[in-house]
């Protein structure tokens, strides 16, 4: 290792060029889809998980399926379920 290291002529970005047809973009995911995503490759004996991630967001779009109105809604009441407002708790915004 050199005590010194000449930047001069550096230049900022990916050390990889992105392929044609893609687009680096920051994503957060839940830990647990994650690890789900990084599972599947390790239990197939290597690839890489974003390439699966890639896949089954592509094949949601092309299967169609529930608008995505008709999953936030069907979401929305599912959380309500699970935690109900308790008696006495108010709302945020004003009225119980």
């Amino acid at each position: 290792m050199r005590k010194e290291y000449d930047f001069s002529k550096a230049r900022r970005g990916p050390v990889l060029p992105v392929s044609p047809g893609k687009t680096r973009i920051t994503i957060r995911l839940d830990n647990d889809v994650l690890a789900w995503f990084r599972g599947q490759v390790h239990a197939a004996g290597g690839g890489n998980y974003q390439t699966l991630i890639n896949q089954a967001l592509r094949r949601s779009m092309e299967q169609g399926g529930e608008p995505i109105e008709a999953v936030m809604r069907r979401v929305v009441r599912e959380e309500i379920q699970r935690h109900p407002l308790r008696a006495g708790r108010r709302r945020r915004g004003g009225a119980a």
